[in-house]
């Protein structure tokens, strides 16, 4: 199995994503030792964002396009087909004014390709990821979950999830970070034992 964990905090090793995520990656190879997996670091390693760029070069035929366009181009395919070859992904997003990283809505950006990971029918759109299981870690500093204020963040990501067909998607979830350390230990031991308890009825 193929696993793509994807990290996107600007935050280091202070990042509870970040601590978060590769928990559910440490918990998941102890229970698959042979799971292959193949990390991202959209903040070390950032994707540029869509732009008009990458529309021109993918509509330049491959031998005339220039530099800038051949790698455009090459960004583009390669990223979708990492995720098109994950059998599963591992999402860091932490909130980000009450929304995800940029890092990570750029990676979003280059997924979601017409034709690839979803098409349109005359019955409207439809997902063609629905083969792949998603683990979400959301993290905030407030509280967020089934509120307004959360749904530029994780509720956007579970519908752009379900958009391209992923259904079977579980949310480890730490909100309430900055409300002192007291509610921070407790957040995040809540997460790690959701992880420990409740992560392989997924994986």
């Amino acid at each position: 199995m193929k696993l793509l964990h994807i990290d996107s905090s600007i935050l280091g090793d202070n990042s509870a994503s970040r601590q978060l995520s590769r928990e559910v990656v440490a918990a998941w190879q102890a229970a698959e030792p042979n799971v292959e997996v193949v990390y991202r670091d959209l903040a070390a390693d950032a994707i540029a964002h869509f732009s008009a760029a990458t529309l021109m070069a993918a509509g330049t035929g491959e031998e005339l396009r220039d530099a800038a366009q051949a790698f455009e181009a090459k960004l583009s395919a390669e990223t979708l087909e990492e995720f098109l070859a994950a059998d599963a992904v591992v999402i860091g997003a932490p909130m980000y004014n009450f929304s995800v990283p940029t890092q990570l809505k750029a990676w979003i950006d280059r997924i979601a390709v017409a034709g690839k990971t979803f098409r349109y029918t005359e019955a409207g759109p439809e997902g063609l990821c629905g083969d792949k299981k998603v683990v979400l870690v959301s993290t905030a500093g407030g509280m967020h979950a089934d509120q307004p204020t959360g749904v530029g963040h994780e509720d956007f990501l579970k519908v752009f999830l379900g958009f391209i067909g992923i259904t079977d998607l579980h949310v480890v979830r730490a909100h309430g970070l900055a409300y002192g350390p007291e509610q921070r230990t407790q957040a995040i031991a809540a997460a790690q034992a959701h992880i420990e308890n409740d992560l392989f009825a997924v994986a």
